[in-house]
């Protein structure tokens, strides 16, 4: 259905013909199968569809370790990857053209330097990649439906795609047109990092001493915090993930840090706080 148009500089052409060849009964379903897309209006509903067609026009989807891609999956990955820019130009998303699916997790490779000089290269596993100028690298597994609702890798690696079209991935997406001071953007963002980082520490100290912290026996501690606890590595990664619950979860989020929510909500021109019941 889709793969006749992936891979090719999109046009508004080839998007309207990709968006025809979306049959609604696919497009409902898939959207069902994201239960944080329920609050949309009928209007963000056609925005959303118009976005993930450029993506599938714009894109090649590609299998890794014997991973099918189908139909279904790259509907579900162009809707997930869409939510972020409902709002915004899809350029925000150009200048690479491949996304790479792995049926599950995935290693690669690492290196750290210490202050001593002393290098360590290792192997680590991941569940989503996003490299500068090249492609978004996804686990299935961990992208598809019916994960846990805080947890979205597939906007948490669009999300660095956003933060690297200003250069380093730093946590500060380019800000031009937003209204937004950088200087507002990095005080604000510090402000809520420092404030997740002590909530992190605390959580952590009150975990008893034979739970390991890193085993899942310590995820009832740690479901305390708006987000998962990964946020706290560093600005990039409190980016993502605040991205991903932002989206996905919002209303513990600006709960904890109203300041942040409102300057990503300014970012994004979306208000998810508005598509969730409030209690």
């Amino acid at each position: 259905m889709f793969r006749w148009l992936a891979g090719r500089g999109a046009t508004s052409r080839d998007t309207a013909l990709q968006q025809a060849r979306i049959e609604d009964a696919a497009w409902q379903a898939a959207c069902a199968a994201l239960p944080f897309l329920v609050g949309l209006s009928a209007e963000e509903d056609a925005s959303l569809r118009a976005r993930a067609a450029w993506l599938l026009a714009s894109k090649t989807f590609s299998g890794a370790h014997g991973m099918v891609v189908t139909d279904d999956i790259m509907l579900s990955i162009a809707i997930q990857a869409a939510l972020p820019i409902l709002a915004l130009d899809p350029a925000w998303y150009e200048g690479w053209v491949e996304i790479i699916i792995y049926p599950g997790g995935f290693m690669i490779p690492r290196r750290e330097q210490e202050d001593s000089g002393v290098v360590h290269e290792y192997l680590q596993e991941a569940s989503g990649e996003a490299w500068e100028g090249g492609p978004v690298i996804l686990s299935w597994e961990d992208a598809e439906p019916g994960q846990a609702l805080r947890d979205n890798v597939v906007i948490h690696e669009f999300a660095h795609k956003l933060d690297l079209r200003s250069g380093d991935m730093e946590g500060m997406p380019s800000l031009v047109g937003t209204g937004i001071s950088p200087a507002v953007w990095q005080q604000t963002l510090q402000q809520a990092l420092d404030a997740f980082e002590a909530a992190v520490l605390q959580v952590g100290a009150a975990i008893p001493s034979d739970v390991d912290p890193e085993s899942e026996e310590a995820f009832p501690w740690y479901a305390s915090l708006p987000m998962d606890p990964y946020a706290a590595t560093d600005e990039a990664e409190f980016f993502a993930v605040s991205s991903e619950v932002f989206f996905a979860d919002p209303v513990p989020l600006a709960d904890w840090f109203p300041d942040w929510y409102a300057l990503l909500s300014k970012f994004y021109r979306q208000d998810p706080l508005s598509r969730f019941p409030q209690t």
